[in-house]
């Protein structure tokens, strides 16, 4: 039976459909917002997963009819998912995965399908609310409803779920997930918005998220069905114990190595060790393979339970280190001479190499999504080798990980791009992830807004990044500043927080427990921000401020504006005239040459011209300014007849101008043939006299020789 369910959510509709569509999913509901529309569906398998994780999968499966589009190339269907497709399955992921018993072995799948996108009204949110639902609707042991909004700021105002208008003007844009209890996930970019304003957005988003939740509570009572018992996974008390009382003194001994590969080493000859151990003293078990299962487990829990127990109750990091000390700092620019920019930035055993690619406007990256935009002219790509952390590992296409990591990173150094018209290159930065010990998305940052200044690209401030943790033991909690790998691992929270001395530029937030509170937040950030202040010492010790000049192999740009009516006077006919200003400006035979001057010319006349020698641009721009001179009536002008007829000559005033001189308009006395006076290839004075009715120019030499007998 088909249920439906009406609400108003911030002065928009949100309706809920269930019992019409998907009906064999375990859950399943359509949500409505405004013209938004996520078909959410949840399953889970019978048979618990041999896996020693939970194997849980969201998709948010773009589909380009939801915006009226056909997809681009030549399969005209959607193919893998687009970065922003990713980026959104992550976003409700995060939320999500807490929600679940961590001994939780069941596959469960959710699907969001976008039906229908109003860009107005977020699809990733409505999706969210969407999976949250169809998981506690369902007989699936999902704990409690989650929710997110998204949130901005207008001339000093809150909003939640911004318009795309609205978001253009907002200094904040802010994603936020969580219970009607507390925050559980935090996406931003802003624009240097302080500490305490960025707590308040918090705040604010999580009062919308209760409501929301309150909404899913309302439909759960009306629809929602038991939940069923799963087996959860165990361990055996026993092997726990003799587990524990064989290693636990090994195992704190290694986690205090400084070293992250000598630590690491020597934590997994621990656990060899224990797994050995356990394999002689009881060879004559039927179940020893299972048993041995439990072992590594068991092991591994000893690892986190040592780490987590010599943080909150010693107050003693793996590495030494006080709670809010930073690892070693170091930096370096231009270490590759051929490229337009690079930067090395080292923290402790985590080390980022940046480069800084230039290229005309032409070479933005073109979006083929759901989004309004179309095109972008800022990336920044993150890449993360498996020998950066001693590893080997599959190289190909960037995994949900790398493009997470990339998107923060670009989100934080956008807001300190030049405007279009302030530096109108299209901009590629690229992080190779040399060695990693955690936080290599924050060194990502460091080293490329180095790496942009090194290229020259103003900036207009910088930008630096720090990772801060969460390890909680019953009602008290202790925060790290600079977090690495086995605090990462081992913690509650990873909360990377970017910006500027002046401001936060991005935040992402994970946590592992079911929430935190205004407290911790507000403490992280104020622990983030003395970080992040201590590391702009040492990137600006390194460079200063953004070069003056390119690199001499950096495409060089020369800018003209032209009237809208011009451009197809320079394009010319199929684009005959500005193929024929590369090729003969750049001396090659092909407009694709490597060689080969770029033209842009948007649909405003601003026209830009990119090449790495200026000669190669003045003369291509002298051209074009050729073609868009204007003559001005009752001016006198030297040209050249490159063209007799029996009714006059035709003279060019300079490449691209041509006017006709009648017969009558030849000389004072009268002509018979025009062949008489001038030949094709002479040099003439001739004076504007005005268009006629086809606005062709019409020139007068006759007026030129009885003006000189005048005078």
């Amino acid at each position: 039976m088909k249920r439906v369910f009406e609400y108003e959510f911030r002065g928009r509709k949100l309706i809920v459909e269930n019992g019409e569509l998907a009906k064999q999913a375990h859950g399943s509901v359509l949500v409505r917002y405004e013209d938004t529309v996520i078909l959410s569906t949840a399953v889970m398998s019978n048979n618990v997963s041999a896996a020693d994780f939970f194997p849980l999968t969201i998709l948010y499966q773009e589909k380009l009819y939801s915006v009226g589009k056909i997809p681009g190339g030549f399969i005209k269907r959607e193919g893998r998912p687009t970065d922003a497709g990713t980026l959104a399955a992550r976003t409700i992921d995060r939320p999500i995965r807490p929600m679940f018993d961590e001994n939780f072995r069941n596959e469960v799948q959710v699907v969001n399908t976008v039906l229908s996108v109003d860009n107005d009204c977020t699809p990733e949110m409505t999706a969210l609310f969407g999976t949250s639902l169809s998981l506690c609707i369902s007989h699936i042991p999902f704990e409690e409803p989650v929710s997110g909004v998204v949130v901005g700021r207008v001339n000093g105002k809150f909003i939640i779920n911004p318009t795309a208008s609205e978001l253009e003007e907002s200094d904040i844009d802010l994603t936020v997930a969580g219970t009607k209890n507390a925050i559980t996930m935090v996406e931003a970019g802003c624009k240097e918005v302080s500490e305490e304003d960025m707590l308040e957005a918090l705040m604010f988003g999580h009062e919308a998220i209760k409501e929301l939740c309150a909404i899913q509570e309302d439909i759960i009572n009306e629809i929602g069905v038991e939940k069923i018992e799963v087996e959860l996974a165990k361990l055996d008390e026993n092997i726990v114990e003799e587990i524990s009382n064989d290693i636990t003194d090994d195992m704190l001994e290694a986690i205090q190595i400084k070293d992250k590969l000598e630590k690491y080493a020597r934590i997994d000859e621990v656990k060899e060790m224990a797994i050995e151990h356990y394999s002689q003293n009881h060879s004559d078990s039927e179940t020893l393979e299972e048993e041995l299962k439990q072992v590594r487990k068991i092991a591994d829990n000893i690892e986190a339970n040592e780490v987590r127990r010599l943080i909150t109750e010693e107050k003693v990091r793996p590495d030494g280190r006080d709670m809010n000390e930073i690892r070693p700092l170091s930096g370096s620019v231009d270490l590759l001479p051929r490229t337009h920019g690079s930067a090395l930035f080292t923290r402790g055993q985590t080390q980022a190499l940046a480069i800084t690619t230039l290229g005309a406007m032409g070479e933005h990256q073109v979006l083929d999504g759901l989004g309004l935009e179309s095109t972008k002219r800022f990336m920044l790509h993150y890449n993360f080798p498996a020998f950066s952390v001693g590893e080997t590992g599959r190289y190909g296409s960037p995994g949900r990980r790398e493009i997470g990591h990339g998107a923060l990173a670009e989100r934080a150094l956008l807001q300190v791009m030049p405007s279009e018209e302030e530096f109108p290159y299209t901009v590629r930065v690229v992080s190779e992830v040399l060695e990693s010990n955690g936080s290599s998305s924050q060194a990502s940052i460091c080293a490329g807004c180095m790496s942009l200044m090194s290229a020259g690209v103003p900036i207009k401030k910088m930008v630096a990044g720090i990772a801060m943790g969460l390890i909680t033991k019953d009602d008290n909690y202790t925060i790290l500043t600079d977090i690495q790998g086995l605090e990462d691992h081992m913690g509650d929270m990873d909360f990377k927080v970017a910006g500027t001395r002046d401001g936060i530029t991005a935040l992402q937030m994970d946590i592992k427990i079911k929430g935190i509170t205004k407290e911790i937040l507000k403490e992280s950030l104020e622990q983030a921000h003395e970080a992040r202040q201590e590391i702009l010492d040492v990137m600006q010790s390194v460079i200063s401020e953004p070069r003056k000049e390119l690199s001499k192999y950096a495409p060089k740009i020369k800018m003209i504006d032209i009237k809208p009516e011009q451009i197809k006077d320079v394009i010319g006919r199929g684009g005959d005239v500005i193929t024929k200003i590369i090729l003969d400006s750049s001396n090659v035979k092909s407009v694709n040459d490597k060689d080969a001057v770029k033209i842009d010319i948007s649909d405003e006349g601003h026209v830009v011209l990119y090449h790495q020698d200026i000669n190669i641009i003045d003369k291509a721009l002298a051209m074009i300014e050729d073609i868009i001179k204007e003559v001005e009536i009752g001016k006198i002008y030297t040209g050249k007849v490159v063209k007799v007829e029996e009714f006059g000559c035709f003279v060019e005033l300079w490449p691209g101008c041509e006017g006709l001189v009648h017969v009558s308009q030849l000389d004072t006395k009268r002509v018979e043939k025009p062949s008489d006076v001038v030949k094709e290839g002479d040099e003439i004075i001739v004076k504007a006299t005005g268009y006629d009715k086809r606005g062709k120019l019409n020139l007068s030499r006759k007026e030129v020789i009885a003006e000189k007998k005048t005078k």
